[in-house]
């Protein structure tokens, strides 16, 4: 039976001090920057839970004074962990749904009898669930004639009114601030109707779907004016990825180019946000600037970041008018003058940089981010897709191996899905090609073979069901040997790869599982057989329910449950990022330069997953190709570097350390 572990990873998440800055972000404090109520938690989990707990509250409201609750939901990743939470309250806490009437905000269009469109997402997240009476359902429906769609919109708003209007609506948030499937030049006047889909809208709703391919030409969705009318709005956003667009919600101008802006303008919106979403708004990332702060080393070095790039000088450069003029008097009467702050942060900055990350044996390591003993260590690099060591960590793999440490690597997931069909239509036909020069007389595998290629080419209908299992397999079969082969070539022995196919993944569909003690299990399992003394952990947390995050979940579940063994007291876990972002540099802990010719082997590694190259179904809204992001990215940490006075490096991959709460 799969038990969800969300309660026991509460333990053991990233404490916040090796995540974000140590400041007050008590969800009273509104600053005269931001123009919305921003209610700040520190996992997408708790504020989930603040969400479903103020929505449950107005439901008993209404129900004690024999009245319904009207509410607007949307579809997507962002509202599971509320609708979660609504159903344990409903099962648990006796929270009735009976007076409770839902207007779904958006549906595809058009949706034909194969389609599942977001309304059945909804049913499967909720719905069926709870005791709603499905009469209390409203939702636009995908397969309408084309010429009643207009009269649909109209008789959609006037229903709406016709019950008292929204008492509240929900909202996610897209990343270019499309609030529904309101992008940017809606106007504060649009209503329900229909919208084209188009480029990073048409990205994020194939969220829904199998592949951007199978994504409906068009939305119906309500309006900016509908949000604007409803009695409340709660507008949601997890993940760092949120950031940004977060930000100008809350702090920038009011604009039709930024839709959500206007709930600036709604007399009864707040936002609710996740730490790593809140990192952009300035109480958050430049705290100075608002309040007094507690200054420690990651806030101070981050101010001083800050001030060089304003300033464009380097740390030791910077004078006691640049501290004063740009609101750190603080600093300087708490060092006495800029020398001694700049000295501090330049030092501090200086020993994060080392080229053996792995320690260097004979060595004085009381400034370097790694001990010198044991030597050689026993490595284990958490890979969570088979190519995530490669395209974070590849310089740093290699040179673990090339310093002759015992290097694992486990990749957690096989990464079936993110194979496209042609890929396996190519190796069905080889492997048919081979059978027949070498196995004439046997049937089996070619038979497999043609009827795998046979189905992908003329069969296969996208229909939201499960990838077929032999396809499955196929394709996680593609990614293994390409990852075996990735290791190979940065130097990891055979015997040392290890391939864990968590089972929270193999769902053969986009939606995965909730992490359950099987997945942990396996984990754990491996950390006892190997006992590290050095692990790395994929750290990306921009999407909070994504592959990554349940990845670093198990792991950290697992560390949770060894961490009392004598061999973890000594083990050192590191956290890096993946193709998508980089330490921010007030947190880094340990930067591994790359030379040219690193970096040149860092590529070749990356390219042997050639199943991910310009064909991959899950490249993302960044057009680069995975070898080029991860360079510019480590060029960019470099640069940054160099730019803060510190010496000039071809490259550099940047860590984080994880210390498990004991």
């Amino acid at each position: 039976m799969k038990t969800n572990l969300s309660s026991k990873i509460t333990l053991t998440r990233i404490p916040q001090k090796y995540y974000r800055p140590e400041n007050d972000f008590e969800n009273s404090v509104l600053t005269r920057m931001e123009k919305i109520p921003t209610n700040i938690y520190e996992s997408a989990d708790e504020g989930a839970l603040s969400i479903a707990n103020e929505i449950a509250n107005q439901i008993r409201k209404k129900q004690e004074i024999g009245k319904s609750f009207v509410i607007a939901l949307p579809g997507g990743r962002s509202p599971q962990s509320v609708y979660k939470e609504l159903i344990r309250m409903h099962k648990e806490e006796n929270l009735s749904f009976r007076n409770v009437i839902v207007f779904v905000e958006y549906e595809f269009y058009p949706l034909n009898s194969a389609s599942t469109g977001n309304v059945t997402h909804l049913r499967e997240a909720l719905f069926d669930h709870v005791d709603i009476a499905p009469a209390n359902i409203y939702a636009p429906d995908g397969s309408l004639p084309k010429d009643d769609i207009l009269k649909f919109c109209r008789e959609y708003e006037e229903k709406i009114q016709s019950l008292g209007g929204l008492d509240y609506i929900l909202l996610g948030l897209g990343r270019a601030s499309n609030i529904m499937f309101n992008a940017a030049g809606s106007t504060i006047n649009s209503r329900t109707r229909l919208v084209v889909l188009e480029g990073a809208a048409r990205k994020e709703a194939a969220r829904t779907f199998p592949s951007v391919e199978n994504v409906p030409a068009g939305v119906i969705t309500m309006g900016i004016s509908t949000m604007m009318r409803a009695k409340n709005a709660i507008l949601m956003a997890w993940g760092e990825d949120k950031a940004d667009i977060i930000a100008k919600t809350v702090e920038g101008q009011v604009s039709d180019a930024v839709p959500s802006s206007f709930l600036q303008n709604h007399p009864n919106a707040k936002v609710v946000v996740d730490l790593s979403a809140a990192y952009s708004l300035t109480r958050i990332c430049h705290p100075w600037l608002v309040s007094n702060c507690e200054w420690d080393n990651k806030l101070i070095r981050r101010a001083i970041v800050w001030l060089c790039q304003l300033t464009g000088k380097p740390i030791l450069k910077l004078t006691n008018k640049d501290y004063s003029e740009h609101g750190l008097g603080e600093l300087l009467a708490l060092y006495g003058s800029a020398y001694n702050v700049n000295i501090k942060i330049f030092n501090d900055i200086q020993h994060t940089i080392t080229g053996w990350p792995g320690g260097k044996p004979n060595a004085d390591d009381s400034n370097r981010p790694e001990r010198a003993t044991p030597y050689p260590k026993k490595v284990i690099v958490f890979s969570p897709h088979p190519d995530d060591d490669v395209i974070s960590m590849g310089g740093t793999l290699r040179r673990l191996c090339d310093q002759h440490h015992d290097v694992h690597v486990a990749y957690q997931t096989s990464g079936n899905i993110a194979v496209g069909d042609e890929e396996v239509i190519r190796y069905c036909e080889y492997l048919r090609d081979v059978c027949d020069k070498y196995a004439a007389g046997e049937h089996s595998v070619k038979k497999k073979a043609e009827e795998i290629i046979n189905y992908l080419r003329f069969e296969k209908v996208e229909n939201g069901e499960p990838e077929r299992k032999d396809v499955l397999f196929m394709k996680g079969t593609i990614r293994r040997e390409e990852a075996r082969h990735g290791c190979r070539y940065s130097g990891v022995k055979d015997d040392h790869v290890h391939f864990l196919d968590l089972p929270f993944y193999e769902t053969g569909m986009v939606k995965k599982n909730d992490l359950s003690d099987a997945d942990k299990d396996i984990v754990k399992n491996l950390l006892l057989e190997v006992k590290p003394d050095q692990m790395f952990v994929a750290g990306d947390l921009a999407d909070p329910h994504g592959t990554h995050k349940v990845c670093l979940d198990a792991v950290l579940a697992a560390i949770d449950e060894v961490k009392d063994e004598e061999w973890m007291k000594n083990c050192r876990v590191w956290m890096y990022r993946g193709a998508w972002a980089e330490w921010e540099m007030d947190h880094v802990e340990m930067a591994v330069p790359i030379s040219p010719e690193e970096l040149r082997h860092k590529r070749n590694a990356i390219l042997k997953h050639q199943s991910q190259a310009e064909s991959a179904p899950f490249l993302g809204d960044d057009e680069r190709l995975f070898w080029q992001r991860a360079e510019d990215r480590n060029r960019s940490t470099a640069e940054l570097y160099h730019q803060l006075g510190l010496a000039s490096y071809e490259a550099m991959e940047a860590f984080v350390q994880y210390i498990p709460l004991r």
